[in-house]
């Protein structure tokens, strides 16, 4: 009987070893950049907890990870913490990013010389590898964990 049952857990574990495996083959770029994107806004987010929005300077009634460099066009940026603060659900999502505001407060926040590097950039095209995006969501799941 012991047999038996040690024989069964033992193949279970191996199944769910084997399936995670498979799951984590299926993974596309694209699946991998979703998950990065969500690990890498939270951090943001929790970074930035206690600051105003970057655009309006108003307490944020719902928080957004704003882009300075928008994510889609932009990928050399997309992940730069300089490019990403927190910003209000208004400034983000219904006035497009409100960059006039966000640009003069963002050079105020990091200095003329970081933007400029900023600016150099975002003008990079940038294609990310499925390694390089697993070692993002590990780096940004880290540094979550280290602010809470």
């Amino acid at each position: 009987m012991c047999v038996d049952a040690w024989v069964q857990e033992a193949t279970i574990k191996n199944w769910q070893k084997k399936k995670k495996q498979m799951k984590a083959d299926l993974e596309t770029v694209q699946d991998l950049v979703k998950a990065a994107q969500m690990v890498f806004n939270k951090y943001i987010r929790e970074r930035d907890k206690d600051e105003l929005c970057i655009s309006c300077k108003q307490i944020p009634k719902k928080v957004n990870a704003g882009h300075f460099y928008n994510a889609n066009n932009h990928w050399n940026v997309r992940f730069d913490e300089d490019n990403v603060h927190v910003q209000c659900e208004r400034c983000n999502s219904f006035l497009s990013g409100n960059l006039l505001e966000y640009r003069t407060n963002l050079l105020a926040k990091i200095g003329a010389e970081r933007f400029s590097q900023l600016e150099a950039k975002a003008r990079v095209t940038r294609k990310f590898t499925k390694d390089e995006l697993k070692e993002l969501i590990k780096k940004y799941k880290k540094k979550y964990n280290q602010l809470k």
